[in-house]
């Protein structure tokens, strides 16, 4: 679904970026590469990442706006109905 929704809006300018978050990064890299998943993907082994925006269970999701502000957070799973709701609200 991720793979699909970036090819769909590549043209908006549309950024995604992964991180692993309490997983041991070469079998999670691996799987993240069986699907197909062309973004960067970040090792967050010292949860920094994961304190700084507060993740509270993955996976989450953060839909940031063009100007950098944080617009809304979708904890658990993402679907493709939801996405599309979310990424409306952001688009260019």
């Amino acid at each position: 679904m991720l793979r699909d929704a970036l090819a769909a809006n590549a043209g908006d300018g549309l950024v995604m970026v992964g991180v692993l978050f309490k997983d041991d990064p070469a079998p999670a890299l691996d799987f993240i590469e069986s699907f197909g998943a062309t973004w960067p993907t970040l090792d967050d082994s010292d949860d920094a990442f994961a304190a700084a925006w507060r993740v509270a269970a993955p996976p989450q999701t953060y839909f940031i706006d063009p100007a950098g502000t944080l617009r809304s957070i979708q904890i658990g799973e993402l679907t493709a109905e939801e996405f599309a709701r979310q990424y409306a609200a952001i688009a260019p």
